[in-house]
């Protein structure tokens, strides 16, 4: 479903030249599943996500969702996905059911097929209470849930979530969770990026911790676990990050 291999990203720097965000990670995804992308911030956790979603380019490397290359066939890319982070935005302006209709139209959704699929994703989410809110007077949970139905109307076989609970009070988070778990359930492949370790540990069935934009160990929790000698994610963690920190200079920090 999700097949990345050695992907690289650099950038120009005025102050220190080339500056690497990704040195080369490879991992793969498969439906059913959620892939865990663990680190700090700066890790480059959100640069391969933007890769992934066609919004920047890679300076090396393949990416490919659902068998499209995402450098040669970006067009073809966003129809097999459904992005979200924590800073997508709303229109103040729009209802709840204006924006998510908007992007289903973007889709190129006939309008039977749009409204029908509409219907049950706003039963689905427990919606309906702000179809017709605007955007400007919806709580922070009432935004993220237009933006996970924006996100899904055009039922994409891949999600991405870029730290989608960041900012979010505990009551939220955990309901987002709960809908990530379901999409799971329905066969979705969801790339799930995070820094917080309880959240992996609830979700994700293969997690892969990067730092620096490399690759520091990937596999599954217990997996990674018995590998390392270390049961606490977060201890785990923290070890991996302070040998890789050891022998690296931190100029090869990822934005």
């Amino acid at each position: 479903m999700i097949h990345v291999d050695r992907l690289v990203k650099h950038y120009a720097d005025l102050r220190r030249g080339r500056f690497v965000a990704l040195g080369g990670i490879s991992f793969h995804a498969r439906p059913g599943q959620i892939y865990g992308l663990l680190g700090p911030n700066g890790a480059g956790k959100t640069t391969a996500l933007r890769i992934l979603s066609t919004v920047l380019r890679p300076t090396a490397g393949t990416a490919t969702i659902n068998g499209y290359d995402v450098l040669t066939q970006p067009s073809k890319v966003r129809h097999q996905i459904g992005f979200m982070s924590a800073n997508t935005a709303v229109y103040d302006r729009m209802t709840g059911w204006e924006m998510v209709e908007y992007f289903g139209r973007l889709h190129g959704i006939a309008a039977e097929q749009l409204a029908e699929r509409m219907e049950h994703l706003f039963d689905r989410l427990k919606m309906n209470d702000i179809r017709d809110l605007l955007g400007a007077k919806m709580s922070t949970g009432m935004k993220q849930k237009v933006s996970i139905a924006r996100a899904i109307v055009h039922d994409p076989p891949v999600l991405i979530f870029d730290e989608a609970t960041a900012g979010l009070d505990v009551l939220v988070a955990r309901a987002l969770l709960n809908t990530v778990a379901e999409l799971r359930d329905h066969g979705k492949c969801i790339i799930f990026s995070t820094h917080i370790m309880r959240e992996a540990e609830k979700l994700c069935d293969r997690v892969a911790i990067v730092h620096r934009g490399h690759m520091l160990a990937e596999g599954t929790l217990e997996e990674l676990r018995s590998r390392h000698h270390e049961r606490d994610l977060e201890e785990l963690f923290f070890q991996l990050i302070s040998q890789h920190d050891g022998a690296h200079p931190p100029e090869e920090e990822a934005p």
